[in-house]
């Protein structure tokens, strides 16, 4: 008789910066989900899908759990706190080098109420010495009674693969969602999106990253010739900002444009034409409609 399958819903979460999206994509071992320095990098719950011969584990990549500053904050936040009542289980990630802040004790009164079981994911563990880990393993352990402890380093591999066995070891049998060759379940116009928000946050800087979104007008596949035309809009919220992303002469643009193509080349396999307009919304942020509009809030949540 053949083992039983597993599968279930791990929810990844943590406070921003933490290292949320690096772990979701050496997980996956290529990239779904954006990364950057920057803090509140991801804005939208990313599914992950990591799949092997006896189970499927879903992961769902959340937004950085923060103080909300804009109505954008307040949205990024809630969905966060809300995937933890819809998971199996929950992967509680921590910054070794930052060590314990007051965003983490408000997501272990979180987690107090939920039902699920959390595994405390201690991450960036190349950046401290050894004897430094366990104070900061015994505070966390004080603060909740977590399922399992995991020291890692998301970004250089380190112990990953005995995260992903204990993963296994706490999913309920089920059924295979997805195919086993999938790896999220987000459309191709979200990812692309998502890539040339990426390049922005590398090469920009102050307000710059956080007043962005990346919305993809148009898309144009030629498959028998392998390529796709891709137009996208940026918007900003101030004109000043419009003038950084442009740069002088549109060498900013350019230079934005030019490192998007090569990565959505190699995640289609296509040759890219890519276009770019920059567009001023003033203050979107903070308003619900625009909100609707750029997916951060679906059209029938009030």
């Amino acid at each position: 008789m053949s083992e039983t399958f597993k599968s279930g819903f791990a929810a990844i979460v943590g406070r921003p910066n933490v290292g949320k999206s690096t772990l979701l994509n050496r997980v996956l071992g290529q990239k779904i989900a954006i990364m950057s320095d920057k803090a509140q990098t991801t804005r939208n719950k990313i599914h992950g899908i990591y799949t092997t011969d006896k189970e499927q584990v879903i992961f769902i990549d959340t937004p950085g759990i923060h103080k909300p500053k804009h109505r954008l904050g307040e949205v990024m936040t809630s969905m966060a706190l809300d995937t933890l009542n819809e998971v199996d289980l929950i992967l509680f990630l921590i910054d070794a080098e930052q060590g314990y802040g007051k965003g983490d004790q408000f997501i272990i009164d979180f987690l107090k109420k939920t039902d699920s079981p959390a595994f405390l994911v201690v991450n960036k563990i190349d950046k401290v010495h050894p004897n430094d880990l366990l104070p900061l393993i015994d505070r966390y352990r004080s603060l909740y009674d977590f399922a399992e402890i995991i020291p890692l380093s998301a970004l250089q591999g380190q112990n990953v693969s005995a995260l992903l066995e204990q993963i296994g070891d706490y999913l309920p049998e089920g059924p295979k969602y997805y195919p086993e060759d999938q790896v999220t379940d987000h459309p191709e116009r979200f990812i692309i999106s998502e890539l040339i928000r990426e390049k922005i946050l590398q090469l920009t800087r102050d307000e710059v990253p956080h007043s962005i979104a990346v919305v993809i007008d148009q898309m144009k596949t030629d498959e028998k010739h392998k390529k796709a035309e891709i137009q996208a809009t940026i918007m900003v919220e101030r004109s000043s900002q419009k003038g950084i992303i442009i740069g002088k002469a549109g060498s900013m643009l350019k230079q934005i444009g030019t490192l998007a193509r090569k990565e959505i080349e190699a995640l289609t396999g296509d040759k890219i034409f890519l276009e770019l307009w920059v567009k001023v919304d003033k203050n979107w942020r903070d308003k619900e409609e625009e909100l609707k509009n750029f997916g951060y809030i679906s059209r029938d949540q009030s």
